[in-house]
């Protein structure tokens, strides 16, 4: 067999033989001109160089180049964007300029697909409210747009919208086949046609088929091999019909399907020094410290986990239809009314805490062995979810109706949108989990836990006259029983006029008004497992409310299990206004300079999962930002955008990690709570230049700069189940996942070979980000990484092409966020970024 070093030559021999490396265009696009780039930031069609918004625009010849196959991919190039995929890459979550959002919270960075926000989705974990694994497939640009966008775009946002426009039907009779093969076994297959049914009628179809597996290895025996798997089918069909002249008819209809092994972390370090008094941390410490030394012994490298799960899974469904109808009523009036249906589920099973773990061999334990109360090396599992069946971990659908009209006066000094927009988020049943803490689980979504850590005492004389005391080794199964309503409303105005040629001013406003309506009927069961010498048996000992402030008597096990008598209904509703007002003035026609401020807001949010503490309120910011866009022609055609933004940031929401009372029954928490004011300050330069036309030089940098002013955590009252409450961060500190620096340079070279032998091009870009805090306070070091590309298009005009890729090119091992769970449980554990990643595809091209 060949050696792993030897067959990854011979890989990148193949992608990039005979060739020397320059760099992709990275920030703006690949045209040379991004004075020819159409974005649609403002909702109607402009010149890129002339909107006045910081914003990064890809088109499809750059999300091939850069292998984007999902949104956090994203990251790897966009210097003010940052991706916590805590829980996966098909559930990550976004930073844009230093705007964070934590688990159960309102996006701060609103994901649009065709001008519709993702199907929203609240399950235990990060997930939905963005668009399905496979959506960046066959696409006709990306735009992030940067900073509040409320204004003109369905949810309130503080950080930014992503905007992903899919390629549209045509004219033409084309399309394309694409299959891809890479290393870790990776097979992709890509496909799309376009079709003109008539002149009046085209429809265009396109499917996205992508495995590969994990580059995280399972060494605990159980389980899969691997994590951080990918496996996926994408489909999509658009049909265009013209019903008259004036009156276009648009329909997209889109489908997601990911069905992966999850996510893993590596376990760092952990807390040698926990104490006993904290027994439930002080347990889990000790058995982390255990699978530490194992990993040690083993020599295991940071790619390396151990996990019991014998099952574990992540199934995530998408699907999506959008009507879009645009109705040319005048030359100066457009009507336009995007409505759209969408679902979205969840099925997932997984160790939150990526852990093998067995009853620890510590002085506490030993006593208690030797007290026949539990047996030393057993398996135990921590915190571990599981699909409870005929339920779903989370099920929503999205209806969504806007309804907008676009014009400008007879002079066309002035222009304008105004519209309505609803959004009505409602549960398809119950969003339902059974969670196994402390047991050791074998299925905790039937209940097929027995005893792990000592939890339940029992005095002498419990079980028979004579009987001793002692405490029996238990488990708890957390079952949540939740649905949730989101209605999101609001109506909005923006117009600019432009006073000269040189001179406009821009104003808009928005009214949201934000309801969620939580009902929750979530219970706990535990289970204890008497000593060997007792028979060894596991029964019920409880079944009560996970609610307790609300329902400390209910007992489950005598009202028959009706768990209605948990059911605790929590509404949040918020109405605020949002504003932009910006300034611009064109010297020349290449040159745009901008001031702008603007108003964002993002909702509040409930959570059942931490009783006193189920919802948070709004957060706000005030931006203000200065830029500008100036335009290179001539022998060096080029642009170079700047922009400098200062953000006061208040009432924010960020996560505080619970440290449960030893007799609550619970295992920590991790609340989301409004907690002080920060500062977000910074400068964007986007920068790009083509040379000799072959070559294409781009460079994106962010200097961000965040401070938390005041972070004070809410008072725990004296019947909370929590003692207390840990915010992530202290004043002084930056934001998470705020980067100081941010830089992306790139080129792509063009060969100047006859047009008979093809379009010949390759490059590469690097990227360096600055060391930045993540989650549970956690502070990673700096990354840089290099990615490189060749392609060989239009192969001697055979209509194929020949595309070599590799992704960090230099198989850096870097952390990319932290499990948080060192307050609560004494683990110190990292989520870390692919390695080297290459592979080739061959596509051929039929039609235009």
């Amino acid at each position: 067999m060949l050696g792993r070093g030897l067959k990854t030559s011979l890989m990148l021999g193949v992608a990039f033989g005979g060739m020397s490396f320059a760099a992709p265009a990275l920030a703006q696009s690949a045209a040379a001109d991004p004075g020819d780039i159409i974005v649609t930031a403002r909702r109607t069609e402009e010149r890129l160089q002339d909107v006045p918004i910081s914003i990064t625009v890809y088109n499809n010849e750059a999300i091939e180049k850069r292998n984007i196959v999902v949104a956090s991919d994203l990251a790897t190039y966009t210097p003010s964007l940052s991706v916590n995929t805590r829980y996966g890459a098909e559930k990550a979550s976004f930073s844009l300029r230093g705007f964070n959002q934590d688990q159960s919270t309102a996006p701060t960075v609103g994901v649009y697909f065709a001008d519709v926000v993702g199907v929203r989705a609240q399950g235990g974990t990060t997930s939905g409210n963005s668009v399905g694994a496979g959506s960046f497939t066959d696409l006709q640009n990306v735009q992030v747009l940067k900073g509040p966008q409320g204004t003109l775009f369905g949810r309130n946002t503080t950080g930014g919208a992503i905007l992903l426009v899919p390629a549209k039907p045509t004219d033409n009779l084309e399309g394309y086949l694409e299959g891809t093969y890479g290393n870790f076994d990776q097979r992709r297959v890509q496909a799309a046609v376009n079709v003109p049914l008539a002149d009046t009628f085209k429809i265009r179809a396109s499917i996205d088929r992508n495995e590969r597996d994990g580059y995280m290895r399972n060494r605990s025996g159980i389980g899969p091999k691997d994590y951080n798997d990918t496996n996926y089918f994408y489909g999509r069909l658009s049909i265009v019909a013209d019903l008259t002249p004036e009156l276009e008819n648009y329909t997209i209809f889109h489908y997601s399907r990911s069905d992966t092994n999850g996510y893993a972390t590596h376990y760092e370090s952990c807390d040698r020094a926990a104490s006993p008094a904290a027994f439930t941390r002080y347990f889990t410490a000790n058995a982390a410290c255990e699978q530490v030394d194992r990993q040690t012994a083993r020599g295991d490298g940071p790619l390396d986990v151990e996990i019991s799960n014998p099952d574990p899974r992540f199934l995530l469904k998408t699907w999506q239809v959008i009507n879009t109808t645009t109705w040319q009523a005048s030359d100066n009036l457009t009507v336009k009314n995007i409505a759209s249906y969408g679902e979205f589920t969840e099925d997932s099973a997984f160790n939150l805490y990526s852990d093998n773990f067995r009853v620890p061999n510590t002085p506490v334990t030993q006593a208690l062995a030797a007290a026949g109360t539990l047996t030393i090396g057993a398996p135990l599992n921590y915190i571990q979810l599981d699909t409870q069946p005929g339920f779903h971990a989370a099920a929503e659908s999205t209806v969504t109706e806007e309804l907008q009209l676009q014009g400008r006066s007879s002079d066309g000094k002035f222009n304008f949108v105004v519209g309505g927009y609803l959004e009505f988020s409602r549960p398809l049943g119950w969003n339902q989990q059974r969670t196994g803490i402390y047991g050791n689980c074998t299925d905790p979504g039937t209940l097929a836990c027995t005893g792990g850590v000592p939890l339940i005492p029992l005095p002498a004389g419990a079980l028979f006259p004579n009987s001793p005391a002692m405490t029996l080794p238990g488990a708890i199964i957390s079952e949540s029983r939740t649905k949730l309503s989101f209605d999101n409303h609001g109506i909005f105005a923006q117009g600019t006029y432009n006073f000269t040629d040189q001179l406009a001013l821009t104003a808009g406003g928005r009214w949201t008004f934000d309801k969620i309506v939580g009902y929750s009927e979530s219970n706990r069961y535990v289970f204890g497992t008497f000593p060997a010498a007792l028979g060894g048996t596991t029964r019920l000992f409880s079944r009560v409310c996970n609610d307790n402030l609300n329902h400390p008597t209910v007992n489950l096990i005598t009202n028959g299990g009706d768990v209605t008598a948990c059911g605790t209904r929590i509404t949040n509703k918020s109405n605020k206004p949002t504003w932009l007002i910006d300034l611009d003035f064109k010297p020349t026609p290449d040159t745009l300079l901008y001031a702008k401020y603007s108003r964002g807001y993002r909702q509040g949010g409930v959570n059942f999962t931490n009783p006193g503490l189920e919802t948070w309120k709004p957060e706000k910011v005030d931006t203000y930002e200065l830029g500008a866009k100036l335009t290179f022609r001539g022998g060096v055609p080029g642009y170079f955008n700047i922009a400098a933004f200062y953000n006061d940031f208040s009432n924010q929401q960020v996560f505080g990690a619970l440290v449960a009372k030893p007799d609550s029954g619970l295992a920590g928490g991790a609340a989301i709570i409004n907690a002080g004011k920060s500062v977000i300050k910074g400068v964007e330069v986007d920068a790009g230049a083509t040379v000799l036309d072959i070559v294409r030089l781009s460079a994106g940098y962010t200097y961000l700069d965040t401070k938390i002013k005041d972070l004070v955590a809410p008072t725990l009252t004296a019947d909370s189940p929590f003692e207390q409450i840990i915010p992530r961060g202290n004043p002084g500190d930056p934001l998470t996942y705020s980067p100081k620096h941010r830089l992306t340079t790139s080129a792509d070279v063009y060969l100047p070979v006859d047009e008979t032998v093809g379009e010949l091009s390759f490059g590469a870009t690097f990227t360096y980000t600055s060391s930045q805090l993540v989650d549970g306070n956690n502070r990673i070091p700096s990354t840089s990484l290099l990615n490189l590309n060749a392609s060989w298009k239009n192969v001697l005009q055979s209509g194929f092409d020949v595309i070599g890729f590799a992704t960090n090119v230099t198989n850096k091992i870097y952390k990319m966020t932290a499990g948080g769970g060192y307050e609560s449980s004494g683990i110190f554990d990292f989520a870390y970024g692919a390695p080297r990643m290459y592979g080739i595809r061959l596509r051929y091209n039929f039609g235009k």
